[in-house]
């Protein structure tokens, strides 16, 4: 799709890799319906948007929204519909990171909600008017933590991968139709959401990041090109076609990721050598 021919909601819109993509798209032209829980960052993020409009007619529009409140997902999907949005770019999202054993519940539950389950549920709520329209798309933000799994990652590469597999599915269901469902998979992207020990563990391990603007050049020619799916980065994109044929190949080839994991800290529980601890997830896009 041309971007002067897409009317996008773009969910997790001030996120760093939101952000770029906002003035990607806007600056090609594109016209945006930005969406997030801050209605002061989503105000400011428009007016920034709208000091480059060179038209008669505005070209963004904000909505804030809790994605986890199915409400507010209703209530989204109502103003993208009467907005007649053809493109909806699932941008907003959740990292957790750490061991296993130290997430919450309740930390696990918001990750898997915001990440998978609410672009889920809004793809389901905006479907029928989608297929209604010439041509839409639905651009899934993922990672390549939904092609491999990687040690820490558990909860997250849970939700992108399932992410990937939602996206993949739904695109073989709606081939015969005018509605093309992508899937981006970044790898480590340089945002204000990494934690410290992210970072630690990525200048560990050797990681590369790109910056959020090459994410966002991705993007768009995602838009414009209408591939399926596309991984970013090398060598994460070999990595993904060789888990996806034998995966069990690069069980070994993760020990220093392993090891470079932050240490399990230590809470006496009344008895000798119980130890517990935990981490919440953070912010991040994606």
């Amino acid at each position: 799709m041309k971007p002067t021919e897409a009317r996008i909601l773009l969910t997790g819109a001030y996120g760093g890799i939101g952000e770029a993509a906002a003035a990607a798209f806007f600056g090609a032209g594109a016209a945006l319906m930005l969406s997030g829980r801050s209605p002061a960052k989503l105000a400011a993020q428009s007016r920034m948007l709208m000091g480059r409009t060179t038209g008669d007619r505005p070209r963004v529009e904000w909505r804030s929204a809790d994605l986890t409140s199915t409400a507010d997902l209703a209530s989204l999907a109502s103003d993208a519909r009467e907005w007649q949005c053809n493109v909806i770019v699932h941008a907003a999202g959740l990292a957790s990171f750490g061991h296993l054993e130290t997430a919450t519940p309740e930390s696990m539950a918001r990750v898997l909600q915001t990440n998978l389950l609410a672009p889920m549920l809004l793809t389901r709520a905006l479907l029928p008017h989608l297929r209604g329209l010439p041509r839409a798309q639905v651009i899934c933000v993922g990672s390549a933590l939904g092609g491999i799994g990687l040690p820490g990652y558990s909860i997250y590469s849970a939700s992108k991968f399932g992410l990937r597999g939602f996206a993949q599915a739904l695109r073989r269901e709606l081939a015969d139709s005018a509605v093309l469902v992508q899937y981006l998979g970044p790898r480590t992207t340089r945002t204000g959401f990494n934690s410290r020990e992210v970072e630690a563990y990525n200048r560990a391990t050797g990681s590369a990041t790109d910056d959020p603007a090459i994410v966002a050049r991705s993007m768009l020619r995602m838009l414009e090109d209408e591939a399926p799916e596309r991984f970013l980065g090398y060598p994460e994109k070999l990595a993904v076609r060789i888990n996806g044929v034998a995966p069990a190949l690069l069980d070994g080839a993760f020990a220093k990721h392993r090891r470079s994991l932050p240490a399990l800290p230590r809470e006496t529980s009344g008895e000798a050598g119980d130890t517990t601890t935990r981490t919440d997830s953070f912010p991040v896009n994606p």
